[in-house]
């Protein structure tokens, strides 16, 4: 039996739907943000379904939580695979956790054929990867790959001031697992992530798995502008200094900035904070997230200096100032591993197609240690970040079939 061939659809539709209990929302979605107790709650679950297999579990100091499958040469680096556990607020049940739980399956099924590679082959479950909580996003994998400092992050606050240090102890008290010691990383072969496409590519083509070449690059900002409190009813506009109309004015000239006529560059204003958040009191201060994404780097950097000047031109009388939180730039994967995903699929008769990655993904910072790739499969309409996320259990599992193939290719090299 191969790998693909022990790959058990209802067993991973079922991981899927007890993940879902955990952080599940009324209409069916999950709000399981980063280093929450619904967080350490999947960390736990995951964690004994890999007790129960003798797999190694170990954690590290930004909190990603590792499954190995022992290769026969434990002196080899390993082949990596996964993704985050985390959502939105009113997040899907696939994002993110169809990267882990395949990855899983995909342990599982070589276990249960049987098979041996040369290589460990791990399962990962990186930390933060969404930044719906604490900024930037895909913080556990850029602090595997060096592209941020651990101490930078362990002090990240979310909106309520809680420090990311403390709610990651918090978390690791909830979730025990071994901590390996010293800073975060270690020799990676290669890595592959399995994730739904977020996108209506696939399903409008028909198509089962998305050969991923490439992610477009993403900027994200924080805009803080400064006014003055003042009582609703007294004071003439002429001498308020309003921090949320400033903001409608930056807002209004960025929208406009951004517009392309081919409508490749994403500008999202994601969220917007005001206060004192009174009915009856001048707003003093407003605080608002840009999200900025395009395949060329040059592209982004354009629009960041028209960003900073419109800040400038449109915040008086407020004060104001436009902070870059994350830079991650566009990512082209490992031809050979593009080519063994697309040869996969293939060889399992699964419909395929090449395709780009709008959305930004933890690949993009393990492909600066080791070659990757990533595939894609269909999700209902294109829908993602939303709590009516679907995909369909069939093409879950086909998605995972290629991964394992992919998988055990590279850990036999």
């Amino acid at each position: 039996m191969s790998g693909a061939d022990a790959v058990k659809e209802d067993r991973l539709w079922q991981r899927h739907a007890d993940m879902a209990k955990l952080g599940g929302t009324p209409r069916g979605g999950v709000n399981r943000q980063a280093l929450s107790a619904e967080d350490a709650a999947a960390r736990n679950q995951l964690a004994a379904w890999a007790k129960a297999r003798d797999f190694d579990v170990f954690t590290d100091a930004i909190g990603n939580l590792f499954i190995q499958k022992s290769g026969t040469d434990p002196a080899l680096a390993p082949v990596l695979s996964g993704s985050h556990m985390d959502s939105q607020p009113t997040g899907g049940r696939f994002d993110g956790m169809y990267g882990v739980l395949a990855a899983f399956e995909a342990l599982e099924a070589l276990d249960d054929a049987g098979v041996k590679t040369k290589r460990p082959v791990m399962a990962v479950a990186w930390t933060n990867e969404e930044g719906s909580r604490f900024q930037p996003g895909a913080m556990g994998s850029a602090v595997f790959a060096g592209a941020c400092r651990l101490d930078d992050m362990l002090g990240q606050k979310d909106w309520k001031g809680i420090v990311l240090k403390d709610a990651l102890a918090e978390t690791l008290k909830a979730a025990p697992a071994p901590i390996r010691d010293g800073a975060p990383g270690f020799p990676v072969d290669s890595y592959i992530e399995a994730h739904i496409e977020q996108g209506p590519r696939l399903e409008t083509a028909a198509t089962t798995i998305g050969v991923v070449t490439a992610i477009q690059g993403s900027r994200r900002y924080i805009v803080e502008i400064d006014g003055e409190e003042a009582h609703a009813g007294t004071t003439p506009r002429a001498a308020r200094k309003d921090a949320y109309a400033a903001a409608t004015r930056i807002a209004a000239a960025m929208y406009e900035a951004t517009a392309d006529a081919d409508d490749t560059l994403r500008f999202t204003i994601g969220r917007v904070d005001v206060s004192p958040g009174s009915p009856n009191t001048v707003p003093g201060k407003a605080v608002f997230t840009i999200d900025m994404r395009h395949p060329d780097n040059a592209v982004l950097a354009a629009h960041e200096a028209k960003l900073e000047a419109i800040v400038a031109a449109k915040a008086p009388p407020c004060p104001a100032r436009i902070e870059r939180v994350t830079n991650v730039p566009p990512t082209d994967f490992d031809p050979t591993v593009i080519g063994l995903v697309r040869d996969k699929a293939e060889s399992l008769g699964l419909s395929h197609m090449d395709m780009p990655s709008g959305a930004g993904h933890d690949a993009m910072h393990i492909a600066r240690l080791c070659p990757t790739g990533m595939i894609f499969v269909p999700c209902e309409r294109g829908i993602s970040h939303n709590e009516i996320e679907n995909a369909t259990p069939a093409d879950l599992a086909a998605g995972t079939r290629v991964l394992v193939e992919v998988l055990e290719a590279l850990a036999n090299r």
